[in-house]
This record gives C-alpha cells, structure tokens and sequence, in this order.
C-alpha cells in the first residue's frame, strides 16, 4: 500500500513516542504490572471421562449422584431444652462409574458440640457463626442400619467432628446401583445456631428455625469423589438433589412452616385457615391466613394434644422448616412466566408485625421470585416462606430465614438476598463449602437487578456497592476469591468483590447483550447440577465470544489491585490542532479496559472506550485523539465502574 507523506511520517512519530515513552515507563520501580501474568497461556482443570465439556456445559458421560429422603421428626419442648428426635431413610443413587466401599455422611449438628473443630477455631471476639459457647448440641446418633440388595445390617459408624463414615460390608456397585440408610437420631436445638438456624422467645412463644436437622449425604462428584470438608460455621453446603418427603409432629398449638408442599393441609389447619390459604392462591395482594388477634386462641388450632404436618418437596438439594405459636402467617400468589402459579408466604410474631416491617415480607417476597424468574430462570416449586426469627439471613430451598427486628429497606435486601439463593445455590447446585463466591456472590449480583426494578427501585441506590467503596476494601485484601470460606479473613469479599467483578464484566467488558446471553446460558445448562468454577469460566468465555481468562485468573485466583493513570499528553508537532497523543500507564498488576473522558479547550466533551487488549503488550499505551484543540481536562472511569486504587492519578489538567 501506498502512504501520503503526512501520514506516513505521523505513523512514524506515533509509533517513535510510544516506544520512547514505553521504555522510559517500564524502567520505573512503581510499576507492578506484567502483561505476562495476565496474558499468558492459562488451562483450567479438566474431569475425566467427558462428564464436562470444553465449552463449560455438562459434557456427555456426565453424572451425578441422587438422594432421596424420608424423615419422621418430633419437637419436643421441655424445661431445660427443646429437642429433635428423628429417623431419617435415605435411599442413594450411585450413579458414578466407581464401586463404593464406603459411603460418607454430614452431621452439621455435631458444629455444636464443645470438642468439635468450629468451636475450637471461634476468634476470642466471636464472630457471625460462632456456636456462642452452647454446650449441649451435637446429634445423638442411636442406630445405623444399612439395606442392600435385599440385606439389611446394622452398622458402627466412624463418626469424626461433622462427618460419619459407613463402611460397607459389601461394595456399592456403579451406574445406577440403589442403597437405603436408616438413621435414628437427636439434637438438641442450640440457641443461637451459628447465624443458620435456632430458637428465640418472644411475648407469644418460641420460634424456632430447624435446618441441618437430620443427618445428609456427602456429595460424590467426578472432580473430587467424597466431598468432607468439615461443616465449622462459615462455610455452608454442597448436596445432592433428590426428593423429600418428611413429617413434622409437634404440640398443635404451634404453626409449622416448612420447604415444599403442605400435603394434609385439612388435618392440620381449620376450615378457616384452608379456606384463606385458597384465598392467598388468588391473590397478587396479602391475605392473612393467621391475624394477629388470633394468635395464642384455642379455636386458631385444632383441638389434639399434638399434630403432624406432612410436607414433600422434589427435586431438591435439602429441606428446612420453622414452627412457633407465636406465628402470625399471611400470604399472596406468585405468577410465573410460564402462566404457572405458586405462593408466597410469611410467618412472624406479633413484635415483627408492621407496615414498616415484616407485614411487607410477603410483597417483598413474592415480586422477589417473579423478578428472578422472568429475568434468568423460573422458580421451579408451589411455595415460598419468610421466617422471622433468631437468623440474621439464611437460605433453604422454599424457605428463608430473617432477622425480627428488621424494617424497611433492610428487610427488603434481607428477604430478596435470601431468597435470591433459591437461584444460586439451590437451583445452581455449586459447592458453598469450597466456593462461596459462586453462591453469595452471583445472588448478591442478582439482588442488584431486583432491587433496581421492585416497586419502582423503592429502595434501590445506584452508590450502595460502589466500585470506589469496593476499591478502597481490595486495597488491604490479601486473600483470593478462590479460598474456602473457612480460611478467608474477610468473607465479606466473596458478596461485593464477586458482584463487582459481574458488573465490570457486563457494563464495561462484554455489554449487557453478550453477558446476559452467556449468563443465562450457564443458569439453564447447570440448573439441577454441580458446576465448578471452571465450568463457569469456560461458559462465559464459550457463549460470548471471548477469552475472559485474562479477567478470571486475576480477580478470583489472586489479590492484585488495580490503578490506571494518565501520564500525559503531547500534541503532535506541538501544535493542538494537528491532533494529541495521549499516554496511560497501568500501574498494579491488574488490567482492565479503559474509559477516558476527555473535554477540549472548544467545549467538545466526549468518553472514548479502549479494550483490555491495549495492556497485552505490556504497561505503558499511547495512542493518538484527533483533538482541534487543547486538551482541557481528563479522567479515567469517569462513571466509578472499576476498583482503582488511586483516583487521584485518573485525572488530568491542562491548565496545570
């Protein structure tokens, strides 16, 4: 090709500055960046036997295994305790293509027991899931028998802290073999039960919220066969899915609330209550199936000495429940995209009730679920219940615990966060104990959207998770994303961090498009399933059309910060209306693409996007703005978008 000669010899000049500038830049000792590490080759692990796919979807020998339950269980109220006697059948599916000599089991339960490992690694100040010091949990394990083609045996468990191994006296086979466990067990119910379930009295009665209440099966996957990580508190659940079908027996003058369907509504409830419940199907507004008047009156339950509520719920990875006297119960229809209805409900004493709190929960509740469902996946069961109670905020499939005390605002995010889990990790079945990043934060990047769009952003703010704020706590972050929550100092990181982290993504790097596509994409292919992070990270890369690897490796694998500057402006033949070169430096080990407003001396203002790809080749990027005249004033991220350090160097003067 043929070049004039003014802009052969621009060419020329535009390329002499940048190599000039780029070899004085990387001489200086503030620079930590090395386009090396970011760009560089990087190969995520792979599985065996094509159970995962290279384009981040289950690939084609994928399996898992299944757990089914039956559970019978009592609340038993006494002077000193409150306790849970059960029996739980667990009937498993060995869906892998390995023969199991043992299997494992979890004991959340035994968390409260003083010698276990989460008490012993409580701070001397406490924390969010400390066992507060209660001395009287653990289950009591009474029997173990284990049925396998058509024998049944009785068996000593190993029971080490949370864990309980089965030892086999004949080998589980592979592919669909079938094997039942009976467990007989109790607990009593801790007080205060490490921010995930417990009990408070308030003026009407206890309520208690019952989850880890029965002894579960381990995960069997394809990346790390038994899954025992030790449940210490901080870190929450990884389970299989499987079908429940449980009986809750307790004194009838409690209220029992619990995951999935109420099967024997008629033997439970009275003929009024039946008939409001009919009534809240009906309903887009709350309707009250207990009213606070009727609370603690005989004719509010049936007249036995105790009852049994009998719940199923399918295709689910666990089940909890709540019951109390005290319960004041409403409740309102969902509509689902699909034309499906299911229903919202809540259950809380008197000291909660109030238009200013949890007489909302419902509302709160039910445009939560239909906001997730119409943006990423349908809410895939018949109900939904809003606890109030001793949790500040924990999640189960169908139900959700939240503090009493909370209002407005506050219960708001409580009740849309919690729920929200009911997306990730209940239909995303990711691993909490491990990742607890793929949990808390892409529900807490969700919660963004439902907050934006419940009642018209009520109580939405835009600068609630501020990439500033967010800069300023990553500025003295030493641990990854990618460490167990257990090990983490600041999980807080795992909420806002990974959050950001999806924001950046959608707004700065791929477009609201691209990244919804790829997003939904992986909701839809893993719904039901255990993805791991690097099936995430193939999905994204895979349905949007780029190689995000230079993004994912920092953010979630290391603590590097991030601070963009601009170095200066030249113009070319010192004239400003030949046009300006301008240089930004990368000065930390992070990249990012670049977004510069820059306004001229004529008024002109515009905001000029750059690729990630400009800090491929290492530090330093000058590249020429056709201006006409100076350069009045820049800045980098103008809109706050990105987590830089210093912000003190993304702006530049002319005049100065």
């Amino acid at each position: 090709m043929r070049h004039s000669k003014p802009s052969y010899l621009l060419s020329v000049l535009i390329l002499f500055l940048l190599t000039i500038t780029a070899s004085a830049q990387t001489s200086s000792d503030s620079i930590k960046y090395d386009h090396n590490e970011v760009f560089g080759p990087i190969v995520w692990p792979t599985t065996t036997g094509d159970t995962r796919s290279a384009s981040g979807q289950p690939g084609q020998h994928y399996w898992q295994n299944r757990a089914d339950y039956q559970i019978r269980a009592s609340l038993n109220e006494g002077d000193k305790d409150t306790t849970i006697t059960g029996e739980v059948t667990i009937s498993y599916t060995n869906n892998s293509p390995d023969n199991l000599d043992y299997l494992w089991v979890q004991l959340d339960q035994n968390l409260f027991k003083p010698d276990s490992r989460g008490a012993a690694t409580v701070p001397v100040g406490g924390n969010r899931f400390d066992v507060k010091g209660y001395n009287r949990g653990g289950y009591r394990i009474e029997s173990v028998s284990v049925t396998y083609k058509g024998q049944t045996y009785k068996v000593d468990p190993l029971i080490n802290d949370a864990r309980m191994q089965i030892r086999l006296n004949t080998p589980m086979g592979s592919k669909g073999e079938k094997i039942q466990l009976k467990i007989n067990y109790s607990f009593s119910i801790p007080y205060y039960g490490a921010d995930r379930m417990g009990r408070q009295k308030f003026r009407q009665g206890w309520v208690y919220e019952i989850a880890q209440w029965y002894p579960r099966m381990c995960v069997y996957d394809d990346f790390e066969g038994w899954n025992t990580l030790p449940y210490m508190g901080s870190g929450e659940f990884y389970c299989d899915y499987g079908d429940y079908d449980y009986y809750i027996t307790a004194p009838s003058n409690i209220t029992v609330a619990g995951s999935g369907d109420l099967q024997n509504a008629d033997k439970v409830l009275t003929s009024t209550q039946v008939s409001r419940l009919d009534d809240a199907r009906n309903s887009d507004k709350t309707v009250m199936i207990i009213k606070p008047e009727e609370v603690g009156q005989e004719s509010t339950h049936l007249n036995t000495k105790t009852l049994t509520w009998h719940f199923k719920m399918m295709n689910t990875r666990d089940v909890a429940w709540a019951a109390s006297p005290a319960f004041i119960w409403d409740a309102a229809r969902v509509n689902l995209p699909s034309g499906r209805k299911c229903i919202a409900m809540s259950t809380y004493p008197i000291e909660s009730a109030g238009n200013d709190s949890w007489s909302r929960s419902t509302e709160y509740l039910k445009y939560s679920i239909e906001i997730y469902s119409n943006k990423y996946f349908e809410y895939p069961w018949n109900s939904a219940t809003s606890v109030s109670g001793v949790a500040l905020g924990m999640e189960y499939p169908g139900i959700i615990f939240c503090l009493s005390n909370f209002k407005n605002g506050n219960l708001f995010n409580d009740v849309t966060h919690e729920i929200g889990h009911n997306w990730f990790p209940m239909i995303v079945g990711t691993n909490e104990r491990k990742y607890m990043w793929m949990d808390e934060g892409f529900n807490t990047f969700i919660n963004e959207y439902s907050t934006e769009k419940f009642n018209n952003g009520e109580y939405f703010d835009s600068k609630s998770r501020s990439a500033p704020g967010i800069a300023d706590g990553m500025k003295k972050e030493k641990d990854p994303l990618m460490i167990p929550p257990d090990a983490i100092n600041n999980y807080g990181q795992y909420y806002f961090k990974t959050a950001l982290g999806l924001d950046i993504l959608r707004n700065e790097v791929l477009g609201p498009d691209r990244f919804d596509y790829a997003f939904n994409e992986y909701i839809k292919h893993w719904a039901y399933k255990h993805p791991l992070p690097y099936d995430f990270f193939r999905a994204m890369n895979d349905a949007a059309g780029e190689d995000l690897n230079w993004f994912f490796q920092p953010w979630f694998f290391t603590a590097w910060k991030l601070d963009q500057a601009i170095q200066g402006v030249k113009y070319v033949k010192d004239d400003t209306a030949n046009g300006a070169l301008i240089t930004l430096v990368n000065k930390e080990k992070m990249a990012m693409p670049v977004d510069l407003k820059i306004t001229q001396a004529n008024g002109k203002t515009e905001t000029i996007h750059l690729p990630v790809n400009i800090w491929q080749r290492g530090s330093v990027w000058t590249f020429f703005y056709p201006s006409t005249s100076a350069i009045q004033s820049m800045e980098l991220d103008p809109d706050q978008q990105l987590p830089d350090v210093d912000r003190k160097n993304n702006v530049y003067e002319g005049n100065k």
